[in-house]
């Protein structure tokens, strides 16, 4: 028996071509259960750098290990807009400029957040603007114009998303056909928080947060924390589905600050952002299994860094422009299958990076 195995070793030996066999790694990428993915609405590299110089200390941006570059042009356009830059995002092909869920013909297309809803995933929208605004009501509505905002707040019964937070409650309950969408959302078993301390009080189930009556005041000028127990409490929600969860967060002002040319509104908008990183980081880290991917739908205001003074002198920074530029933006991803991320690509393949990550097939 010993000598037919020799005999045997020696023949496979002679017959790779006296090279030893080639061991060959197995690959078995662990995949997720849940993903949270965040976007910095018009946060190029230069409003990161701006952040982290205001700040004198590192940021939460530079725990991430894995980075990419995702190419913002829209199907109408060499620069995008947030609604084609979002819808991108959701449902994996880019769009004309103003598009809410629907491809370049204005198609109504599945979202991944509804490809989650549909696989059983608890499922969340967290935004410091309107929740109807172009960025959240692209991965829930199917409009051929991001202006349509009473249509975009109907669109939220047309799903069984599980949280939402954000402001805008005046697209619900004070609208031109008359109806209460509020009292809709609450026949079907949502908790209405209309404060932070309405929406903390909520521990488990459905939960419609509408926080103002149209877009959230700036983080300075009022709002203040809440992003970051918005985020939580939607994570606190969603945890509770055995199967997973997606959840999107967005830091909506950022762009805002951008069109303004105004470097405090815009650096004090992102440094919240990255607090609410920070935050989701921490919960991903302990959990174990939970992917985060950061990126930016565009860039705003064709921000340049002259110096590094750049919140108390003019000549520190330079403003090309108060619209959007069509340079690539930062795309960064932490926890299992952060590696598919890196790289240089078109923003519509987040979608399906996305997808893949959940597991999720078009067409389910």
């Amino acid at each position: 028996m010993r000598l037919n195995s020799l005999l045997l070793a020696l023949s496979i030996f002679l017959i790779s071509g006296c090279n030893p066999p080639k061991q060959v790694p197995e690959v078995s990428p662990q995949k997720p259960k849940n993903v949270i993915f965040m976007i910095g609405d018009g946060m190029g590299l230069a409003q990161i750098q701006a952040a982290i110089t205001a700040h004198t200390q590192s940021l939460n941006f530079e725990r991430f290990k894995v980075n990419g570059l995702s190419k913002t042009s829209s199907a109408s356009s060499y620069i995008t807009d947030s609604a084609a830059g979002a819808t991108a995002f959701s449902i994996g092909k880019k769009t004309y400029n103003g598009a809410i869920g629907v491809d370049a013909d204005t198609v109504a297309q599945t979202t991944v957040l509804e490809y989650a809803e549909a696989a059983g995933l608890a499922t969340g929208l967290v935004a410091t603007s309107a929740i109807t605004h172009a960025t959240p009501a692209a991965f829930i509505a199917h409009q051929p114009s991001r202006k349509m905002a009473e249509a975009i707040a109907l669109d939220f019964l047309a799903t069984d998303i599980d949280v939402f937070i954000g402001g805008g409650k005046k697209y619900f309950n004070q609208r031109k056909d008359g109806h209460n969408l509020l009292d809709s959302l609450e026949a079907r078993n949502y908790q209405m928080a209309y404060s932070l301390a309405a929406m903390k009080q909520v521990v488990e189930g459905k939960l419609a947060a509408l926080l103002s009556d149209s877009g959230m005041p700036p983080f300075a000028q009022g709002r203040g924390e809440m992003l970051v127990p918005a985020a939580l409490k939607a994570i606190e929600l969603l945890h509770k589905n055995d199967k997973g969860f997606f959840l999107m967060v967005e830091g909506s002002q950022i762009d805002w600050g951008g069109h303004m040319n105004d470097m405090n509104y815009m650096v004090s908008e992102l440094l919240d952002f990255d607090k609410t990183i920070g935050r989701v980081l921490d919960f991903a880290e302990k959990e174990g299994n939970t992917l985060v991917v950061v990126t930016a739908d565009h860039e705003t205001g064709g921000l340049t860094l002259l110096g590094k003074d750049v919140l108390t002198n003019p000549d520190a920074v330079h403003f090309s422009t108060t619209h959007h530029t069509a340079v690539m933006v930062p795309v960064f991803a932490f926890g299992p299958g952060a590696e598919a991320f890196g790289g240089t690509y078109e923003n519509n393949t987040l979608f399906t990076k996305l997808m893949d990550a959940l597991g999720l097939k078009t067409g389910q």
